[in-house]
């Protein structure tokens, strides 16, 4: 994939900062025994106020006695393996062993363990699998969230037709608010990178590489079956499209039946594909948990069972009793996890003790709302037609680029579904980093929000950043709305040197990234409840 390119200095700078901004977040998530810095005394500082909390977590017993090597592992990345993390390592250690394992789907811990085995098997002398598992995790996310900055750039110039606004999302995403969860060892950096490397493919009409990656993107998170809808509404859009060119072209299009056949089928194709990674896995889980007993509980290691014992977690064909979905009409063991283990369903997480988890998704919520209301407002009609009606040429008041342009609908469209999705029915503590990977304009929007609003961002550029603009006319180079090149500067480093030039909207956008940033490596490092 041409994501790196020699003749585009955004993108070298895009690469650069995600690298960049990932070594800092390991660095500072390190818990290390000697003083290589001011980086590694405000970590201790921050595990001495703020020991790991006693969470009631799944944290299975280790097996194996550590060595030196796995010790001094776990001090530099031990806190990238809590909460979720904990299932994936063990999934990639052990397999799906209990059945609520089968919530997190394959195609990451497989790539962990594919990693740990393949390019990390000379360290099996030094490591253990379990530390070399950690390891790998953390490598391929580091290098999933470099790239999906790269696609979520790529992606931006096609959809935007907006440099500007494109650098500066790509750059955001560097600095998420879902920080933590794009370096801990969760699935969010390789589904980011899937997702949106898919929505840029089919943006630039390379259908089946689109299908393909979407594929895979579904066979690591389960909300990857949503992306079903960009096929479905991109076929939809070109037959709508069709079907009202001039009268002079209609001698060219075949008749409307082969027309109507050739949408119908290629879209059922593709959604096939993109829901049989789910479909597979739930046939598994199925033939694992529901077929008759294989005797696997006497080849578990008895700690493991006495973990199972005690917390209650099912393992396969325990005792030949059967769970209750297997019994379903459609026995997915995906939502009977999330209602038996999690109680996830609608308006049921609405509780008075629930109000802390509602302000931690308070700001992602607002943002998201506010996205969807500028899009509607700045574009009613084709909301209204849902984008199916051919634009005349003549009209030009609208945008055509940036934010508020017509091919941003499907994206908002997502955006809001997932939104309202995670809101009412899902843990609403979940919705940054569900957003945060799943959707480009949780970006996109506070890009639009700097680049309109910042008068700092409105000029080309000097040689010496650093200094202060003289008055607000010299930054006045370029509009707010223009979309130019520009300047490859860093546009972020640029606001953070000049903060008392940034406006109150700008502290609030650029606040709330930098503090989930800084916030999710301090407490879920620690093992306190994050997002």
């Amino acid at each position: 994939m041409e994501l790196v390119s020699r003749r585009d200095p955004h993108l070298r700078e895009v690469v650069w900062f995600a690298a960049c901004c990932r070594a800092l977040t390991l660095l500072l998530q390190a818990r290390c025994l000697l003083d290589f810095g001011p980086l590694f005394f405000f970590q201790a500082l921050f595990n001495l106020l703020i020991p790991d909390h006693a969470a009631d977590a799944f944290h299975p017993p280790r097996l194996s006695e550590p060595g030196l090597w796995d010790l001094l592992l776990e001090r530099l990345l031990g806190g990238l393996s809590h909460w979720d993390a904990e299932h994936f390592l063990f999934i990639a250690e052990r397999g799906y062993l209990y059945e609520h394992n089968c919530a997190f789907f394959p195609l990451y811990p497989l790539s962990v363990r594919a990693v740990a085995e393949g390019a990390l098997w000379p360290l099996q002398r030094l490591l253990r699998l379990r530390s070399r598992l950690l390891l790998s995790a953390v490598l391929l996310n580091s290098l999933f969230s470099v790239l999906a900055a790269a696609a979520l750039y790529k992606l931006g110039c096609v959809v935007l037709q907006c440099r500007r606004v494109a650098f500066l999302a790509a750059v955001l995403f560097s600095v998420s608010p879902a920080n933590v969860f794009m370096a801990a060892a969760y699935s969010e950096s390789m589904f980011a990178f899937l997702a949106f490397s898919a929505m840029w493919q089919l943006e630039k009409g390379q259908s089946w590489l689109s299908g393909l990656l979407f594929s895979l993107a579904s066979g690591v998170r389960a909300n990857g079956l949503i992306n079903a809808g960009f096929f479905l509404y991109s076929r939809g859009k070109c037959f709508a499209l069709q079907l009202q060119v001039g009268s002079g072209s209609v001698r060219k299009l075949p008749p409307l039946w082969k027309q109507l056949l050739s949408v119908a089928s290629s879209a059922v194709l593709m959604c096939a594909g993109i829901f049989l990674p789910f479909a597979l896995f739930q046939y598994y889980a199925y033939v694992r948990f529901c077929g008759p007993g294989t005797g696997l509980e006497q080849a578990v290691p008895k700690p493991l069972l006495q973990l199972a014992l005690d917390k209650g977690y099912r393992l396969a064909a325990m005792d030949g009793v059967k769970p209750p979905w297997c019994s379903q009409r459609f026995p997915v063991v995906y939502s009977y996890i999330q209602d038996a283990y999690w109680n996830v369903g609608f308006l049921r997480y609405f509780e008075l003790r629930q109000i802390p988890n509602f302000l931690l998704a308070l700001p992602v919520t607002l943002l998201g709302s506010w996205a969807a209301w500028t899009y509607i407002i700045a574009n009613p009609r084709h909301c209204v037609t849902l984008g199916l009606e051919r634009r005349k040429s003549e009209e030009e008041g609208k945008p055509r680029a940036g934010f508020c342009c017509p091919a941003v609908f499907v994206y908002v469209v997502h955006a809001t579904v997932l939104l309202a999705f995670g809101f009412f029915c899902m843990h609403v503590q979940v919705l940054t980093r569900f957003l945060g990977s799943s959707s480009p304009v949780l970006y996109w929007f506070s890009a639009h929000l700097l680049q309109e609003y910042e008068p700092l961002l409105w000029s080309e550029g000097t040689g010496n950043q650093t200094a202060a603009p003289r008055s607000e006319k010299s930054l006045l180079g370029k509009s707010p709305g223009s979309c130019g090149k520009g300047t490859s500067e860093n546009p972020i480093v640029r606001l953070l040197l000049n903060p008392r030039f940034i406006t109150p909207l700008g502290k609030c956008v650029l606040g709330f990234f930098l503090s989930y940033w800084l916030l999710g490596l301090i407490l879920h490092c620690n093992f306190l409840p994050w997002t």
